[in-house]
């Protein structure tokens, strides 16, 4: 067979429409485990999406698809026009057999796809059945969007060769794509999108009419037409990647070559041995339907080239109403998200998994002790917010790889500097956070607080351990404190809610007052962001969210506190959704995160959805109650959320709008998979298994709940002043340089000394002592470095 020579010059249309993504709702996600392939890949809507190369952050193409036409009057676009069904070959084996059937029974589509296990390529086996009607009646077209470097704008594209082989190449600064059947295109073009690419032709003229040879610096798309002739009972398509176009090409041309079989093989027998090195828990005893496909999915995420980084999702939220200004979407790494994760690795008993995380976290941390708060593969920070939740969730996770007897002593003390680097960090710049774990708000949040104290806890525990005792005082003193303030901060009585719902208080989601405590809040308002016409103004003591539960999770309050049981209800006056699988949870009252009423996408403006993750939650709650029916019941309406497995960030609320996919129970145009998820869902069914939370911290349990030890301080700040101590508690004064203080108790008449001690961590303090009667504390600060007087005065009342 001889390719067409009818081409023309250069596509007209430059440089084509604004790009946009695509569906974020993947029904399956994949890659080889082989260090010799850098690529993964996604799928939704039957059709391969984003491939990511050579880093699981950063995409380059958008999709690719085929196109049925007849030449006369059909035209059927594999995505929009057929029935999908989508599913792993095997459980846990992220090999898809995929099968498109034509809506009007004219067609079907059957391919196998996976990653070359030893070379940057995706491979398609694809089977073209015609089931009314002969083959030779029908023209099948392949048609690819490359978006290289993460973005659709500035690609160019030209049909050409490698070592004869005919192929179409794309290309962006540094990367190229080669696109290649196991038998040759008998046609092939490139165009821009909306202008000249083959989708408008073929929609147009129902064939192939128009080949060009070149389409530079634009939106562009590339268009082959299959020959149907020649390819006998199936055919193969290899989209190569490399540095340039030879490297693009002989990459391709080399899969093609050592066929679909031997990749195939290799592929499955890599996963099935990883697989085999996990705890499985998905037995017909216990819950844990999604248990393989779920630890597929983390592993999935981690990257091939940074071992232990795994991004959050291998998703664009919205994606098709997004365009390159949002290059980064989820593929990129939150501590956060990859502390959350790796906890999900850790149950599985992944062991050297977890410790090429523990690494990459100590690689990435910053001078200051500090992670960003999402970063790029190589470490480098994406966006500039602060998030101390994310600070302190690292050192929880090397005390809980710890305590699971994973890590051998010497092994820990590797992460000392870590440890010492991040509770110093937290404990500079704690506990009011610059941004909470939903990204939006500064304050006193309770689940950031409970992670902080909890993280303080540990690195006491590290110190005492490791012949620190003084730096181990000071951590516990400084935790017991902070847990000693959490009602202070976070918990409300009387309110108009607590008085609808019929309790006396409950915990609020975020405090933004510094120096206030919530019950002082009174008609104080917040912006709670993401709203239209300024709706996104509320009262800060009306706002909960189900993070009141970390205090439970952490350890830090028993789950039957009255004070939980009371925020309990709240919570499940305003958050709770009974959808037709079971209840879901909204992240709190009035959020504005998620699609619009009428379908439509978030663009920075919408309405908060339900997250599946929070039913996570709640169920390790309900372990944690001893509620373990409960629990078993929550499992099964989580799996019931996801699609093929996968776990979707938010589920939608509302009736069905088939126009738009959503249907109400299931994932909405949020990310899909959110690793987080699938993590939450492996640590519950461990969770199931032992009857307690797997990932609780034990010191916090140990020292508050078993042993009720109490805050002996009270802490003074230039960024936290208090106004009052409690004459049974000591005074401590801290200072971010070392100074002398000058104090008194009497107005002035007599006057004391103290110089302040290096706690090591950046802060430098001094106690007064019990006043044991009331009256006030006056002093001011000499300054030793800069040898200078503060020139005013400070009180705090005794009380």
């Amino acid at each position: 067979m001889v390719m067409s020579n009818n081409r023309q010059g250069t596509a007209p249309g430059w440089p084509g429409i604004p790009a946009r993504w695509t569906s974020s709702a993947k029904d399956g996600i994949g890659k080889a485990l082989n260090a010799s392939s850098n690529v993964s890949f996604t799928i939704s809507h039957g059709i391969l999406n984003e491939i990511y190369f050579p880093r699981e952050d950063t995409a380059c193409t958008r999709d690719m698809e085929f196109i049925v036409a007849d030449g006369k009057a059909f035209f059927s676009e594999e995505k929009r026009h057929t029935f999908h069904d989508t599913h792993m070959v095997e459980k846990g084996i992220p090999a898809y057999q995929v099968t498109n059937r034509c809506l009007d029974g004219n067609y079907q589509i059957e391919k196998q796809i996976i990653a070359d296990p030893i070379r940057d390529v995706v491979l398609q086996k694809v089977r073209f059945k015609a089931l009314k009607g002969e083959k030779k009646n029908y023209q099948l077209y392949a048609i690819m969007a490359p978006h290289i470097n993460n973005c659709g704008g500035g690609n160019t594209a030209w049909v050409g060769e490698y070592k004869g082989v005919p192929m179409i190449f794309a290309h962006r600064e540094g990367k190229a794509i080669a696109f290649a059947c196991s038998s040759p295109w008998k046609k092939c073009s490139v165009g821009f999108v909306g202008a000249s690419d083959g989708w408008q032709d073929i929609h147009q003229n129902k064939q192939m009419t128009r080949e060009y040879q070149l389409a530079e610096d634009g939106n562009i798309a590339l268009t082959s037409q299959i020959d149907l002739d020649e390819v006998g009972d199936s055919f193969l398509l290899a989209i190569g990647f490399g540095s340039d176009q030879e490297e693009a090409g002989l990459h391709a041309w080399s899969s093609l070559l050592n066929g679909f079989d031997r990749a195939y093989q290799q592929y499955i027998k890599e996963w099935q041995d990883w697989q085999k090195t996990i705890t499985h828990q998905d037995s017909k005893k216990s819950p844990g339907n999604m248990y393989r496909e779920s630890a597929a999915v983390l592993r999935i995420h981690e990257a091939q080239r940074f071992p232990g980084a795994i991004v959050a999702s291998m998703s664009i939220p919205w994606g098709d109403a997004k365009g390159d200004k949002d290059i980064g979407g989820y593929h990129m790494v939150w501590s956060r998200d990859l502390v959350e994760s790796s906890g999900g690795l850790m149950a599985m008993g992944a062991q050297l998994d977890m410790q090429r995380i523990l690494n990459y976290l100590a690689a990435t941390q910053e001078a200051d002790g500090s992670w960003p708060q999402n970063m790029w593969l190589s470490g480098k920070a994406h966006w500039n917010g602060i998030q101390l939740d994310e600070m302190a969730l690292p050192i929880l996770l090397i005390d809980l790889f710890k305590n699971q007897n994973l890590m051998e002593k010497g092994y820990f003390k590797r992460f000392s500097k870590m440890i010492v680097k991040a509770s110093g960090y937290l404990i500079r710049e704690g506990p009011f956070t610059f941004l909470d774990r939903w990204e939006e708000l500064a304050g006193y949040s309770t689940f950031t607080l409970a992670a902080e104290i909890a993280a303080l806890l540990s690195a006491a525990d590290f110190a005492q351990n490791n012949d620190m005792p003084k730096l181990a005082v000071y951590l516990y003193e400084t935790a017991d404190c902070w847990n000693d303030n959490v009602e202070k901060w976070t918990y409300v009585t009387g309110t108009k809610l607590a008085k609808e719902v019929g309790v006396e208080g409950y915990y609020i989601r975020i405090n933004p007052d510094k120096n206030s405590p919530a019950q002082a809040l009174n008609n104080k308002k917040i912006d709670l962001g993401n709203h239209e016409n300024e709706e996104g103004w509320v009262l800060a003591n009306e706002v909960v969210s189900p993070d009141a539960l970390a205090l439970v999770r952490f350890g830090l309050r028993d789950a039957n506190d009255p004070r939980i049981l009371n925020t309990i209800k709240v919570i499940d006056h305003l958050l709770k959704v009974e959808t037709p699988h079971g209840p879901c949870w909204y992240r709190y009252n009035n959020d504005g995160y998620g699609e619009k009423s009428d379908g439509s996408a978030y663009n920075g403006k919408g309405a908060g959805r339900l997250w599946p993750l929070l039913t996570g939650e709640r169920a390790h709650y309900e372990i944690a109650a001893g509620h373990l029916q409960k629990a078993k019941s929550l499992i099964k309406t989580l799996e019931s959320f996801s699609h093929y497995g996968l776990l979707p960030e938010q589920i939608w609320d509302q009736k069905d709008i088939p126009e738009k996919e959503l249907v109400f129970g299931k994932p909405s145009g949020s990310a899909m998979p959110l690793v987080w998820a699938q993590s939450e869902y492996i640590k519950l069914c461990a969770s199931l298994k032992l009857k307690k939370i797997f990932d609780m911290p034990e010191h916090g349990r140990l020292r508050y709940l078993e042993n009720d030890n109490k805050c002996k301080h009270e802490i003074w700040r230039f960024e936290q002043p208090i106004d009052a101590v409690t004459k049974d508690k000591k005074l401590r004064i801290e200072t971010k340089a070392h100074a002398l203080i000058h104090w008194t108790m009497d107005n002035w008449k007599t006057v004391k000394d103290v110089k302040t001690k290096d706690s090591g961590l950046g802060i430098y303090f001094a106690d007064l002592p019990k006043a044991n009667k009331k009256g006030a504390f006056c002093f001011t600060f000499h300054w030793e470095e800069a040898n200078q007087w503060e020139n005013k005065n400070f009180k705090v009342d005794i009380i």
